[in-house]
């Protein structure tokens, strides 16, 4: 076994040594107003040939070899989807050269650790014998890791148990790049693993992602949402356990973000609260988050970015609350209205496209908002001549008309009355009149609310 450790060595000193080589010859600044190198973090991780070579290296002494080299490895491979500054110096084939290394190292592991690794991974619920052999290593090192990463995070987080000195506790203690580089690593780790392993892990998982949205710093939240948005794709809601109310909690208390890490949050808390609550509309969760959204939205209604992110993810939680969206229409469509006429094109789909969901999960039922959206609808129609996407926004206003002129006969026939002259409308008129009825199936929603 000695010489299967010092095989082992070995290989972990072939593949540090390109590597290591780029990183020796690579000009690095940190940037302006970092108190931390990130160079200088990397380099120490990787193991260095020693002269005269260490003929009896021990298993203990392997195995942080290992561990170090891996958490070099997620930090550089990291870069390939990061655009903050301490990372943006680390050229892509140095990133495609450490996840090819990672990949190595992990097959020659499960070699010489074949047994072990299986007890290992075992012990944390996992089969084993299902799970890829690059994988295996990911999944052995993280009981270790992500606690090492947690601690780390935490070091520059906010003590809110001390009033006096919480400030200077993320400001001063410890450089918060620290955490922001743990942030990364952790991400990585996190997404290595998917279905139906992640579940296994959720224990481990949830406590290091809740920190990182507890920490202070956006970028670390950020890193904190990215796995908790890949949990919740790679879970079953019976394997987040009793972490489910803490983890919705979680995401409304961090609804309110800055605008940069937005996107993140408005996915991550979709798809948690429909993974978790799905199955019961009424959920108090629903409402909350919902509310706190809508809120956040209310604030800035003309901030493209916010409303893009939210109207692209929300979906998930439109069609778990279904008819329960009633209580909300009197925030929801003064939003949508507005955003109908936006000056992108991307805006006014997506808000046409969550408009005909709307429509069909409720009915629209007894509301003030047909004649308005019947009003809103022609005037887009008609704005529609100057957009890049013309055809496609008509396709999407004459599908919600024809939506309403089949639920809302005599209503929408009221509300239309006003614009069928209009010669501006013509082609409108015309396809509304034209339409086969049963180009739309109207059945299943007609059916679900008799």
């Amino acid at each position: 076994m000695s010489n299967s450790f010092s095989d082992l060595h070995d290989l972990l000193i072939q593949l540090s040594e390109p590597i290591t080589e780029f990183l020796s010859k690579t000009h690095y600044t940190p940037p302006e107003g970092s108190n931390i190198s990130v160079k200088a973090l990397i380099e120490p991780l990787f193991p260095h040939k020693t002269s005269p070579p260490n003929p009896s290296i021990s298993e203990a002494q392997i195995r942080a070899s290992i561990r170090d080299f891996t958490l070099a490895c997620a930090l550089i491979s990291s870069s390939q989807s990061s655009t903050h500054e301490l990372l943006l110096w680390i050229p892509q084939h140095l990133s495609i050269s450490a996840d090819s290394a990672f990949r190595e190292l992990s097959k020659a592991y499960c070699g010489v650790f074949t047994e072990e690794n299986a007890k290992r991974i075992g012990e944390l619920g996992v089969d084993c014998v299902s799970v890829p052999e690059e994988k295996r290593l990911v999944v052995e090192l993280m009981p270790e890791v992500l606690l090492l990463l947690k601690e780390r995070i935490k070091e520059s987080s906010i003590d809110k148990s001390d009033e006096v000195h919480e400030v200077s506790a993320a400001s001063a203690n410890v450089p918060v790049g620290f955490a922001v580089v743990a942030a990364y690593q952790f991400r990585w780790f996190v997404t290595q693993v998917g279905y139906p392993y992640l579940g296994k892990l959720c224990a481990m998982v949830i406590p290091s992602a809740l920190t990182a949205l507890d920490h202070w710093s956006p970028e670390v939240k950020g890193q904190g949402m990215v796995s908790l948005t890949h949990l919740a794709k790679n879970v079953d809601a019976a394997e987040l356990g009793c972490y489910g109310d803490v983890l919705l909690d979680a995401c409304c208390q961090n609804i309110a973000s800055s605008d940069e890490i937005w996107p993140h949050v408005v996915e991550m808390s979709a798809l948690l609260v429909t993974c978790t609550q799905k199955g019961n509309p009424r959920s108090p969760w629903f409402e909350r988050m919902l509310n706190e959204m809508l809120s956040h939205l209310e604030r800035q209604p003309r901030n493209k970015e916010r409303r893009i992110a939210w109207l692209k993810y929300i979906e998930p939680v439109l069609t778990a609350v279904g008819l329960v969206l009633l209580a909300h229409f009197s925030r929801i469509f003064p939003l949508f209205l507005k955003w109908m006429h936006a000056d992108d094109d991307e805006t006014v789909k997506l808000v046409l496209e969550r408009i005909q969901t709307i429509l069909r999960l409720t009915w629209i039922r007894n509301t003030p908002y047909i004649g308005r959206l019947v009003d809103e609808l022609t005037v887009l129609y008609k704005e529609a001549a100057l957009k890049k996407a013309r055809e496609e926004v008509r396709a999407h206003i004459l599908q919600i008309l024809c939506l309403l002129q089949q639920c809302k006969g005599v209503q929408f026939e009221a509300a239309w009355g006003k614009h069928k002259d209009d010669p501006n409308l013509t082609n409108l008129e015309s396809s509304l009149s034209g339409r086969d009825k049963t180009t739309v199936n109207i059945k299943p929603f007609v059916a679900a609310h008799e």
